[in-house]
This record gives C-alpha cells, sequence and structure tokens, in this order.
C-alpha cells in the first residue's frame, strides 16, 4: 500500500520548468516560473483569478505556446527544442507522443454525448494506444471501478449527474496510464453537492501515488491532499511549501491576504 510518505526526498522530477514565461500578445501572463514535481507527489497552485494557474497546466501538457524557458516531462524535454541559437517548435506528431505520458482532466467533461461511458473511456487506448480492444474494455471497467462508476458503464453521459460525467472524464485521462495527471478547477462547474463526489477521487489517486498537478479553489481539499502548495498571483510565484507552511504560516503578505479572503467567503 502506497503511503504519502513513501514520496522520495530527492528524485528525478516527474515535471520540471524551468523559466517559463508567457505572454498573449502585449501581456505577459507567465513570468519566470519554476517549478518540480517529483514521482508520487501531489502539487497544488492555488491564487486568485487570472495568476496564471490555469495557463501553466496547459503550457505543460502543450495546449499553449510558450516564449521562453523549457519543461521536461519523464526527463525528456517537452516543448520547443534549439537548434542553432533558434526555438523550434516540435511537429505535432511528436507533441502528441509526448502527451500520452500526461491526461489532463478540465473544467468541462467533454464527453462524446453518442457514446456510452464505457466506449468514451477506451476509444483513445484503442485508437492512440493500438490496444486489442478486450484489453482495453477490461482495463475500462477497471478505471470505472476506481472511480466508483462500475454500474454505470453502458449509461450515456446525458443520463449522468454533472459530478459522474467528470468522475468519467477522470477515468478516461486514467485510461491511457499516464505518467502524471492534470486537473485544472475540477470542480467548478459542479453543484456544490457534488463536489465532495469529485474530490473523493483525487484524494484516492492521491493515496494511490499519482503524481498530481492540481488547480483549485477548493482551500481545505488543498490543505488535505497537497504535499507541497505554489501560491501564484499575476503569473508569479508568490511562494511556496507545504500545506502546514502555507496555510498556518504563510511569508508573504500577499498570501496572507488571499487566504484570509478565502476563509471570509
Amino acid at each position: 500500500m502506497f503511503s504519502r510518505a513513501d514520496v522520495p526526498a530527492i528524485s528525478q522530477p516527474t515535471i520540471r520548468i524551468c523559466g517559463l514565461s508567457k505572454s498573449y500578445y502585449s501581456i505577459e501572463v507567465l513570468k519566470d516560473i519554476n517549478l518540480d514535481v517529483v514521482p508520487g507527489e501531489v502539487v497544488v497552485i492555488i491564487g486568485p483569478s487570472g495568476a496564471g494557474k490555469s495557463t501553466i497546466l496547459s503550457c505543460v501538457n502543450h495546449l499553449e505556446p510558450y516564449e521562453q524557458g523549457e519543461i521536461w516531462v519523464d526527463g525528456q524535454l517537452y516543448g520547443p527544442t534549439h537548434a542553432r541559437g533558434r526555438r523550434r517548435a516540435r511537429a505535432e506528431a511528436e507533441l502528441n507522443q509526448l502527451r500520452r505520458k500526461i491526461g489532463i482532466v478540465f473544467q468541462a467533461y467533454n464527453l462524446f454525448p453518442h457514446l456510452t461511458v464505457l466506449e468514451n473511456v477506451t476509444l483513445a487506448p484503442i485508437k492512440v494506444l493500438k490496444k486489442p480492444r478486450a484489453d482495453a474494455v477490461r482495463e475500462g471497467k477497471e478505471q470505472l471501478a476506481r472511480v466508483g462508476l462500475s454500474q454505470k458503464a453502458d449509461k450515456y453521459p446525458a443520463e449522468l449527474s454533472g459530478g459522474q460525467q467528470q468522475r468519467v472524464a477522470i477515468a478516461r485521462a486514467l485510461a491511457m496510464q499516464p505518467k502524471v495527471m492534470l486537473f485544472d478547477e475540477v470542480t467548478s462547474a459542479l453543484d456544490p453537492e457534488l463536489v465532495g463526489e469529485v474530490l473523493a477521487v483525487l484524494k484516492q489517486l492521491s493515496n494511490d501515488g499519482m503524481t498530481m498537478m492540481i488547480v483549485t479553489h477548493e482551500m481545505q481539499f488543498a490543505r488535505e491532499v497537497a504535499d507541497r502548495i505554489y501560491f501564484m498571483d499575476e503569473g508569479r510565484i508568490v511562494e511556496s511549501g507545504t500545506a502546514q507552511e502555507i496555510f498556518d504560516n504563510p511569508k508573504q503578505e500577499r498570501t496572507r491576504a488571499f487566504l484570509r479572503r478565502t476563509r471570509s467567503l
């Protein structure tokens, strides 16, 4: 059984972000971001809306290009390469190979409405990983059991609650057997009574040793699940530390002000 204490103190990072900067036109939205995620670690990014939290995840999965810096995933440079002093964008086919190591779940569920739950989960393993259908179905059922939806395999997305649809999206990402999972505000579109069921799945993944980067506004959840927390504001990492350090003894006034405000809501 995996324990959070098993996370190695020193390990080659599953994700390494070095000097990442990104702009939209003249607006710099990420400013010299440096961040590591080691195997089995849960890193949670918090901060006000517009701080750049979700943009980091999009850059990690190369859904967004970036002007400066490097992103390494599982020891591979994951983004533009350098040749003769110039940055060279990777071909889309090459990026897709690298993306297989990363599972990402967004606010929107993005399930195919004409496919059953199980078909949604098995589509990518069959089409992308070229798995035999029988193997993909068996593993898909395992992932649905993992998120508590074994009984919904033959249902269609429209027959599920929002929380159930989000759990299907998580199972679909897990079916690709990624090295790391990225979660971008996965509860923000849910009714309050459905938030807990999705957060429970993320807590179980944490207990199972899944390497994760999570962007969330759920402060109590962040406190409970994070090995490290990064607080961002205006495109910069203002402060980082353990959950206890950030929530109980933040060093920066901007962090303290943010946490005071979230506690008053």
